[in-house]
């Protein structure tokens, strides 16, 4: 039982499927991140086609994950879980890449936009099957930005794969696109300005990533990664229409909910963190889109106006972020501070109770771990990123981190 079970050691994806094709009843469990939600739905759906009874669900620590359900093999996603029966973390590759060959390994025709986007979320280099498999269904990249929706005032302002000085603001954002030569209208609702991407011709998204690039990197204040960390909203994947490929569809609606796939990676990621419920309908593929914008804009909303509102301070080989609200999405908060405003190796935001961590190149499951123990916390990580929940003062678990760092 998954009570009991101890986590194997990153098995192979031939080896998962074997397992899950033994199991009776599935039990998955995802980390709250983008990749994590997009590998768990790949699976669900690979299960699906085998009318094989599974259950999807998202928990922030694995602390945080139901166990008292009697399922014959619980998968633990985007993490190890010593108390899974195997787990799929994120490691050498996306969880959304090992996901997408334990897939193909069931005879699944796996959902190719959906692991694209996992792979997207995760923030590394795209390679391997999936990025394979979407250069030859025609999913290709083309000049411009990666948002979800048609509107690009929508998309930019409301975007958590950057932080500029118009992020969270649609009137801003309207204001900058109009700097570059491309006028908003009102929306037919009334509700703001507008300014429709599928109208856009190359010259003109040339234009608007020019604009995203310099708004977001062009300050000399901005650390060096973060030139690194824009190219992940530029360029971005679409892939409708092209051909068909072992069974995907023809026409991007059928594949991809929303516009681009940085834009669909981006949704992915917020609604793990904001609504995971709704995310794990998004990604069993049932029509929550609408749902999933709305978490995703509160989402974005929240976590620039943290980092805009953050108290810093710098150590050595650390930044820390100390938002002002306990509403502060924290994991993007940290993820985005340290893309854009960190000098240093690591960086910790705190709120009320909760930490994330994300570092260049150090491990953080034993600093995050430790720093944890010492205040009675719990903690999880997979290699460069973490979490972690306390009941002390924010500086007692920022002191806590930075001895065991």
């Amino acid at each position: 039982m998954s009570a009991t079970a101890r986590s194997e050691d990153a098995p192979a994806a031939g080896e998962i499927a074997d397992r899950l094709r033994e199991a009776g009843f599935v039990r998955l469990v995802g980390a709250a991140t983008g990749d994590a939600l997009a590998a768990s739905g790949v699976l669900a759906r690979a299960l699906a086609d085998r009318d094989r009874p599974f259950q999807v669900s998202v928990a922030g620590l694995p602390a945080d994950a139901e166990r008292s359900t009697d399922a014959d093999l619980t998968v633990a996603v985007g993490r190890s879980d010593p108390v899974a029966d195997c787990s799929i973390a994120a490691g050498a590759e996306p969880a959304s890449e090992t996901a997408f060959a334990v897939a193909r390994e069931l005879d699944a025709d796996p959902d190719l936009a959906l692991a694209l986007a996992g792979c997207v979320a995760d923030g590394r280099a795209l390679g391997g099957s999936v990025a394979e498999a979407a250069e030859t269904a025609g999913i290709e990249r083309r000049p411009g930005v990666a948002v979800p929706t048609t509107d690009l005032v929508d998309g930019l302002a409301h975007s958590t794969l950057v932080h500029a000085p118009f992020s969270g603001d649609p009137e801003a954002v309207a204001a900058a696109l109009d700097g570059a030569g491309l006028d908003a209208e009102e929306s037919a609702d009334g509700s703001g300005p507008v300014v429709d991407a599928t109208a856009l011709d190359e010259t003109a998204n040339r234009r608007v990533a020019s604009l995203v690039a310099l708004r977001t990197v062009g300050d000399d204040s901005i650390p060096p990664r973060g030139g690194h960390a824009v190219e992940r909203a530029l360029r971005p994947f679409v892939g409708g229409p092209f051909e068909t490929v072992g069974g995907y569809a023809d026409v991007l609606d059928a594949v991809a909910p929303f516009e681009t796939v940085g834009g669909y990676a981006d949704v992915l990621d917020a609604v793990a963190r904001e609504r995971p419920g709704t995310g794990v309908a998004l990604a069993l593929g049932h029509d929550v889109n609408e749902a999933a914008l709305d978490a995703w804009r509160s989402h974005a909303r929240r976590a620039h106006g943290a980092v805009a509102d953050a108290t810093t301070g710098r150590y050595d080989g650390l930044f820390v972020a100390r938002a002002e609200t306990d509403a502060a999405p924290v994991a993007t908060l940290a993820r985005l501070v340290h893309a854009y405003r960190s000098p240093e190796p690591v960086t910790l935001a705190v709120t009320d109770g909760a930490a994330a961590a994300v570092a260049d190149d150090r491990d953080l499951e034993t600093v995050l771990s430790t720093a944890a123990e010492g205040v009675d916390g719990t903690a999880a990580a997979t290699g460069t990123t973490g979490r972690a929940r306390f009941d002390v003062e924010t500086g007692a678990f920022i002191t806590a981190f930075r001895e065991a760092l």
